[in-house]
């Protein structure tokens, strides 16, 4: 068990690279939590921060106007998809991703080699890059470090991740775990080398090692020597148990500068979002609240709602009570929809409206659930609020998941305690 962090709220620290300034303003006094505001290309974005994922260049079912109303300020794409359509040269054209798609906030992008591995057959991947098979014509295809700099160069992302070698944790190889954790570390050696705006694009490095925890510290420590602007934790959400999950995290961020934004990547679930916070990280992103959005699922504090259900038909209330995303808001207030469970029940099968409404719904949850965090942590009221979440969820206040309960223990919260 990792030791618990004593740690009072202190004056506001920073530290600044050429296109990125970290501002600590304030730390748990029992968790690892932190509050912090990232100051990017585009403008600040407040941390912790849940990112949504437009995969090519666009949010489903949501317009550009919509995701900054939830007050999103920074957002992924997908390199590889961009990538392949509209392709680098309309991107070039086009002058970046931001004018393409009309966002006039924050982009990260991913460097594609998720995509190439998890996605496509025949992948292969050795020292020069991944080969594969275009999904278009079936024609051999490389992508190198340096092709995924190049990419997201033509992105114009403010956050651009190294091209890793991605391996799922529960890969039974630990001979081919060290040898991908190995290579994503000269892999950013070559996507340092080959980055062409650092004075405006921020390399992020991604910290890979399985469920090796001294492999892990390993690489934090050659990671965190080249010096990037912030610091990912990569390979996670690969089917691996939560428990070893929130082992991964902790073991990291305890080897992890102090003044450098902390990115878990690809998780999404509201649990994972507040353990991994209490852990002491700072931004995550998932593809599952919208993609949830999409089958009629509703996020809310008491769990997920799915509003196919024939009980929701002649409920006239809104999505969820006391929620405030346009759905929501009481009617009369400003940008209320008046949406109510009845209305998402009636199209959740047959019209796209009721997707495009819990999409919104779904993403407002997450930030807001981000920015109640933050502000509990500022208060040095962190501990109480993660209580309050997990109440709300089992109201039991008994049938928690153990790995939760382990894992907030290990720093100082003490979920069975009432």
């Amino acid at each position: 068990m990792w030791a618990t962090a004593r740690r009072m709220a202190s004056t506001t620290r920073s530290a600044s690279s050429a296109a990125l300034t970290f501002e600590l303003v304030g730390k748990c006094s029992t968790t690892r939590a932190r509050a912090s505001i990232l100051t990017l290309p585009h403008g600040q974005v407040n941390l912790p921060i849940f990112m949504p994922v437009a995969t090519q260049a666009s949010l489903k079912g949501l317009t550009p106007e919509q995701l900054e109303a939830t007050g999103c300020r920074l957002c992924l794409n997908n390199t590889y998809h961009l990538g392949l359509k509209p392709g680098q040269e309309v991107l070039d054209a086009v002058g970046g991703a931001h004018k393409f798609q009309g966002w006039n906030h924050n982009l990260l992008t991913d460097s594609g080699g998720f995509q190439m591995v998890s996605l496509l057959k025949l992948a292969n991947v050795t020292e020069e890059g991944v080969r594969f098979l275009s999904p278009h014509d079936g024609s051999p295809m490389l992508l190198t470090p340096e092709h995924s700099m190049s990419l997201q160069n033509s992105i114009g992302s403010d956050i651009m991740m190294q091209l890793d070698d991605v391996l799922v944790t529960t890969h039974p190889d630990k001979a081919r775990m060290r040898e991908a954790m190995e290579r994503s570390v000269r892999w950013l050696d070559r996507c340092i080398a080959a980055h062409k705006y650092p004075e405006r694009q921020n390399l992020f490095c991604i910290i890979q090692g399985g469920l090796d925890l001294e492999m892990r510290r390993e690489c934090c420590r050659e990671m965190v020597a080249r010096d990037t602007p912030g610091i990912a934790i990569g390979g996670l959400s690969g089917g691996e148990a939560k428990d070893d999950f929130c082992k991964v995290v902790a073991t990291c961020t305890e080897q992890l500068p102090e003044l450098k934004p902390r990115y878990v990547m690809g998780i999404g679930y509201p649990e994972d979002l507040v353990v991994s916070v209490a852990l002491g990280a700072d931004m995550f992103d998932c593809v599952w609240p919208t993609r949830t959005a999409r089958f009629g699922n509703a996020i809310t504090k008491h769990g997920v709602l799915n509003m196919k259900r024939e009980m929701y038909a002649v409920d006239f209330g809104p999505i969820e009570e006391g929620c405030g995303c346009q759905c929501c808001r009481p009617v009369g207030q400003e940008g209320s929809l008046g949406i109510t469970r009845a209305f998402i029940h009636h199209n959740a099968a047959k019209e796209t409206v009721a997707a495009h409404l819990l999409t919104l719904h779904n993403v407002w949850y997450q930030l807001d659930l981000m920015r109640q965090a933050r502000e509990a942590i500022i208060a040095d009221q962190f501990p109480a609020f993660v209580k309050k979440f997990f109440v709300g969820l089992y109201p039991d206040g008994q049938s928690y998941p153990s790995w939760a309960v382990n894992a907030l223990r290990g720093v100082g919260i003490e979920l069975l305690e009432r």
